[in-house]
């Protein structure tokens, strides 16, 4: 049969002729248009002037951007940002553990130090540290002043603060797991150990990492507050040069645009590392 002779056939019964199928006509969003021209307008704004603006003296940001002292400055912030992230979650790990823990001397043990050390800012606890001879003039027959320097006292403060938080997060993905996937490893005689590191882990990281990654970045920012207690990192390195130069607002783009580097750097890292966890759960298209 011959495409003319199909044309010329009646529709059959019951399905509408295809100038009577109503066309969909997709609704404008007016407001959504004149809301994004709106944000782009002000956006261009604002980057107009701040590449305009002579207060902010691009020259000499770029000259102090690479320095020596502001790049020792930045790999203290680095170090000190890995090894209270390493001890923090090493701690919080046990804590996490001890709060899990069928002992209920253990438990009050651990909550009692997630309540405590989530109460008090990390400000105030790296003053108290930082004191701590005041209370303790000697540890184990040595100086507290000589045995704690200002990045021991930094590393001590931040790790306890971290460790509270990172009890909570290990604890939380924890008990993301289901518990039959524990029942069933139970079911089919493996050890504890294995349970743990086979099953409950595994399965724990997709709902640990990513506020892991975000406490990862929050911490790399947090370690600029050591600088009060005169640790060498990224901003009182940039605060040493503008004590001497007078160049605050440079010196202060200079940490600032550190920090976004690095902070950027870190997101790439973790939506990756979320994306390596997130495998077999995210549905096929």
């Amino acid at each position: 049969m011959s495409s003319d002779t199909l044309a010329k056939l009646p529709a059959a019964p019951g399905i509408p002729e295809a100038a009577a199928i109503p066309r969909i006509v997709p609704r404008r969003r007016y407001g959504q248009w004149a809301a994004a021209v709106v944000v782009l307008v002000l956006l261009a704004l604002a980057l107009t002037s701040v590449a305009r603006n002579d207060a902010f003296q691009w020259g000499v940001v770029a000259e102090y951007f690479t320095t020596a002292s502001v790049l020792r400055g930045l790999w203290l912030t680095l170090w000190l940002t890995a090894a209270v992230m390493v001890l923090g979650f090493a701690l919080g790990t046990l804590l996490a553990a001890a709060r899990l823990s069928a002992n209920p001397v253990l438990r009050a043990v651990s909550w009692g130090y997630v309540w405590l050390f989530r109460s008090i800012p990390i400000l105030v606890q790296l003053l108290l540290w930082f004191n701590i001879g005041a209370l303790y003039p000697q540890i184990l027959g040595v100086r507290t002043v000589d045995l704690l320097s200002p990045v021991a006292v930094a590393v001590i403060g931040l790790t306890l603060h971290e460790a509270a938080y990172a009890a909570e997060v290990v604890r939380g993905g924890i008990l993301a797991v289901d518990r039959g996937q524990i029942e069933a490893a139970q079911a089919l005689g493996l050890s504890r150990r294995r349970r743990w590191w086979r099953i409950v882990l595994p399965q724990a990281m997709r709902s640990i990492v990513p506020p892991a990654g975000n406490m990862l970045i929050g911490t790399l920012k947090g370690t600029s507050i050591v600088s009060v207690i005169a640790v060498n990192d990224l901003l009182f390195s940039a605060q040493l040069i503008y004590h001497r130069t007078y160049q605050v607002i440079p010196l202060l783009m200079v940490a600032t645009l550190w920090y976004t580097v690095v902070t950027s750097l870190l997101g790439v890292g973790q939506t990756f590392v979320e994306k390596r966890y997130a495998r077999g759960t995210e549905p096929r298209r």
